[in-house]
């Protein structure tokens, strides 16, 4: 089955100057002596915040150096597109969408939904979302005026484009414990692809569960054992979990397996980020298991219901640790999107942490990517996305899975990535409360009330 058709909008390269001759008020801190950020509004997506480096007077052109940093990013599917060009709507006489950016001094900060900056100027930048399907354009590069000419505005630099981004999207049948199918899904055509069987690992109690599956080699079990531990515990914990992902002849593609248990913080009932409970990502090679990645997962402390998470990259068996790809927090009520959203250098974008409602934001990095560091140059742009459910309302919808076509060569590839959705949605019930009871399918038979 072909991708869907993605449309990813970026804005880079941002920047502000100052004319030589510009003076504050008395009561006013001159703009190149404070912090700048700008509000970037996109209609029917979350706005997204970016700081603005200053940059002296006398340079002409915008430093090399800071080339390629992004600032924001909108990922468009194919009916936001049509939406956004007025296609969806015979009343809307194919009006243009626009970019609108706002842009402040200050530092950033809301009072009662205002923002606490003093707002320098506006851009509008009008989008041909429709050329953008089919190849890459470019909006705007260089140098804009924002403020008034006769105060002496100041010059404001930015990139906008967009280019084509076309994805596979898979969707669980169900809730990942419930063994589902994983659909491949193309408009209103779905494909079945890949089946999930989900299991617990032997423990050491006499639990009656399911262990690791037949396909995994002794390899594959010191694996397990070296990045997580299976020791018994006192008290409340969740552990064994495990999910394998096989593709349409049965064969296992993917593994998702809980190495660390999920215990709370003593005197607590939430797993703490000083203690998180973690997951192995595992695909085939070389007639065993392979480990491809690492999740953690925590509950955020205080009153937030945030459900922390970080991701690695395992390199090798020789590496300490891997490269971090993924770092922030969706909503443990309302769901979110876990995106792996890197830019041209190999580096994460500088969005801040996601919230549960930021489809359209990349997570923060954190800070582990130095060029050296990066030997996998394919991971480039938008890698992967997963629509998870939280628990407010009770889970009734599996994980809407979005993979970049360029990162897919294999079978196995795709499935690395549903194994890992499937592993951040067990999280949301393996982060709950220890004081709310989890869903039968979640707890070994002989351990059910």
């Amino acid at each position: 089955m072909d991708p869907c058709p993605f449309v990813r909008l970026t804005i880079e390269n941002l920047a502000l100057k100052f004319p030589v001759a510009a003076k504050p008020a008395r009561s006013a801190v001159h703009p190149s002596s404070s912090p700048c950020f700008c509000v970037i509004k996109l209609k029917g997506f979350p706005i997204q915040n970016a700081v603005v480096p200053y940059i002296p007077p006398e340079s002409a052109q915008f430093p090399e150096g800071n080339s390629h940093a992004l600032a924001a990013s909108f990922h468009l599917s194919k009916p936001d597109v049509d939406r956004l060009s007025g296609k969806s709507s015979i009343f809307s006489g194919g009006k243009r969408p626009q970019l609108k950016i706002a842009v402040y001094s200050g530092r950033r900060g809301a009072s009662c939904g205002v923002n606490s900056g003093r707002l320098l100027g506006k851009i509008t930048v009008p989008l041909d979302l429709t050329a953008a399907e089919s190849r890459a354009v470019v909006f705007h590069n260089g140098w804009i005026s924002v403020g008034v000419e006769a105060k002496g505005a100041a010059q404001f630099h930015l990139n906008v484009k967009a280019e084509p981004d076309p994805r596979f999207v898979f969707q669980f049948d169900g809730e990942p414990e419930c063994s589902p199918q994983v659909f491949q899904i193309k408009g209103a055509v779905r494909q079945p692809v890949f089946t999930c069987k989900f299991s617990f690992r032997a423990a050491d109690r006499n639990q009656r569960s399911m262990s690791l599956p037949s396909e995994h080699s002794n390899g594959a079990r010191a694996w397990l054992s070296s990045f997580g531990s299976e020791r018994e515990r006192p008290g409340k914990e969740r552990k064994g979990w495990s999910i394998t992902i096989h593709d349409l002849s049965g064969s296992p593609v993917a593994v998702a397996s809980m190495v660390t248990p999920f215990v709370p913080l003593p005197g607590s009932d939430k797993v703490s980020r000083s203690n998180p409970g973690c997951w192995l990502i595992l695909r085939p090679g070389d007639g065993t298991w392979k480990p491809w990645g690492r999740l953690e997962a925590w509950r955020e402390r205080g009153a937030s219901d945030g459900l922390g998470y970080r991701f690695e990259l395992i390199l090798d068996s020789a590496a300490a640790a891997g490269i971090v790809l993924a770092e922030s927090a969706l909503s443990c009520s309302k769901g979110g999107k876990f995106v792996i959203d890197l830019n041209g250098g190999g580096t994460p974008s500088g969005t801040p942490r996601s919230g549960g409602a930021s489809p359209g934001c990349s997570p923060r990095g954190s800070g582990d990517f130095g060029n050296g560091l990066w030997p996998y140059s394919a991971y480039r742009g938008f890698v992967m996305s997963a629509c998870v459910e939280g628990n407010g309302r009770g889970k009734t919808v599996g994980p809407v899975v979005e993979v970049s076509v360029q990162h897919v060569t294999c079978t196995e590839d795709a499935a690395a990535f549903v194994a890992l959705s499937a592993a951040l949605d067990l999280s949301m019930d393996a982060c709950r409360l220890f004081s709310q009871k989890l869903r039968k399918e979640l707890t070994p038979q002989d351990l059910r009330f």
